[in-house]
């Protein structure tokens, strides 16, 4: 078993995120503009696109060459404000991005869209179509036809386009998917997995009570919106946002058929909205509150059956945090984009792993902790956790998480490498997220293999 160098993960970067292989045309074409300034646009600079925004600040040779967001006075005012002076650069602001296309499209390289998800398909098919290689966060759309479409534009025009499933770009998920799972087996037969995302009670963002500061009501009615309360809060709305189980379990449950190497096959599903209500006594939201779901998978890359578990709370923090576990007769990893909440964990019976962590394949391990008494003769005995190695190629604690995905498409841009998140594997990866969505008020679904691509 070899060491996992810098030059294995931009090898395998690309492969284990099925990235998109280019055309020798389109290669030797993006190749020409190696190294050089890019001009860019941002569509979005709401929440999600200023943690964009923020990374995209620090990555040399862009140009901004204009800003698009409804909200004039607030989003749009600050990052035309934060880029003026942290780059010293005079982007153009605009309301309506059409006319961002009308005026810029020949000039651009490449347009980064964090708007709502209802906006994603529309916004991303009329760049693409004007020759706009494209970034646009996940939800691909707020439905399975958008996503479709989307699709559809990026093979039609060739140009690129990178959904913002941001784990398959950091360097630690690269590792965990190629060198632990697979080279090293540290998790023997992988049988069962799970996931998580919970959130402490949020309630939903109020509009501002200045009136002055809010978006005109012309202006909301016009991009779909029915308020001021509904805009900032439009995760929650049907026909704008999928909910909780689109908003943070979409990360999520990419990950578990990209780690195992395999479509699931079956999913059931269970969710409420009795928490949120409004004065009368009414669900607040359109979307679930809290949702709990099992995928079935039929044959992973070990060639066995598995099942994934995976929630998603918004009425309570406890459990841990987020995670995504995958659970083996010898070992369990627990994945997490926050390193802290990241752990291995051995197998009482397994091989000793001493091996591993003389070669750097992973950290020490802890103590092991106090015998604890046992209530129970069926009660098998506390592991130990381990960590993973003081350095994995590519991967800086300084950097955000998504700037490995947006340096990722900056380079595919460019020429210099492929896609970790191209359309139709991002397609693939969301047809389990909408299949999920589904199974709660339909009961258990099956999947067949034409729910995953696109004709």
């Amino acid at each position: 078993m070899k060491d996992f160098t810098r030059r294995d993960f931009l090898k395998t970067a690309s492969v284990a995120g099925g990235g998109l292989v280019l055309s020798a045309g389109m290669l030797n074409a993006q190749a020409a503009k190696s190294g050089k300034r890019l001009n860019i646009a941002m569509v979005g600079v709401g929440a999600e696109g200023r943690v964009l925004l923020q990374s995209l600040l620090k990555m040399p040779n862009l140009n901004f060459v204009a800003i698009c967001d409804i909200w004039e006075k607030y989003n749009q005012k600050y990052a035309l404000a934060l880029i003026k002076k942290t780059l010293k650069q005079t982007p153009k602001g605009y309301i309506d991005y059409k006319e961002l296309i009308k005026d810029h499209a020949k000039d651009l390289d490449a347009v980064f869209i964090a708007t709502p998800d209802f906006w994603h398909s529309p916004m991303t098919v009329d760049f693409l179509e004007a020759g706009v290689n494209v970034y646009c966060e996940k939800m691909m759309s707020d439905t399975l036809e958008g996503a479709r479409e989307m699709v559809r534009a990026a093979r039609k025009s060739g140009k690129l386009l990178q959904i913002g499933h941001q784990r398959k770009s950091n360097p630690r998920y690269i590792y965990a998917r190629e060198k632990l799972l697979r080279d090293a087996s540290i998790c023997g037969n992988i049988m069962a997995c799970n996931g998580q995302w919970n959130r402490a009670v949020s309630r939903d963002i109020e509009a501002p009570k200045n009136p002055k500061y809010a978006i005109p009501q012309e202006i909301l009615v016009k991009y779909g919106y029915r308020d001021m309360n509904q805009f900032l809060n439009w995760r929650w709305s049907k026909g704008l946002g999928g909910g909780a189980i689109s908003d943070l379990g979409a990360h999520q449950i990419d990950i578990f058929g990209w780690m195992l190497g395999a479509r699931p096959t079956r999913v059931m599903a269970s969710g409420n909205r009795d928490y949120y209500k409004n004065a009368d006594g009414t669900p607040a939201h359109d979307w679930d509150d809290n949702v709990m779901c099992i995928f079935e998978f039929d044959k992973t890359f070990q060639g066995k059956k598995a099942q994934a578990f995976y929630q998603v709370l918004t009425t309570t923090s406890a459990g841990g945090g987020y995670f995504e576990s995958f659970m083996g007769d010898q070992g369990t990893l627990k994945m997490s984009e926050n390193p802290a909440l990241t752990k291995l964990f051995r197998e009482n019976n397994a091989p000793d792993w001493k091996p591993l962590i003389d070669k750097g394949v992973i950290g020490a391990g802890e103590a092991p902790a106090a015998s604890a008494k046992i209530a129970d003769a069926r009660e098998s005995k506390a592991l130990v956790g381990y960590s993973f190695p003081e350095k994995v190629p590519g991967f800086s604690s300084e950097k955000p998480i998504h700037m490995y995905h947006l340096e990722n498409f900056v380079g595919a841009v460019r020429g210099e490498n492929k896609l970790s998140c191209d359309s139709e594997h991002a397609f693939e990866a969301e047809a389990a997220v909408f299949k999920a969505r589904e199974a709660v008020t339909e009961g258990p679904l099956t999947f067949s293999d034409s729910d995953f691509v696109v004709s």
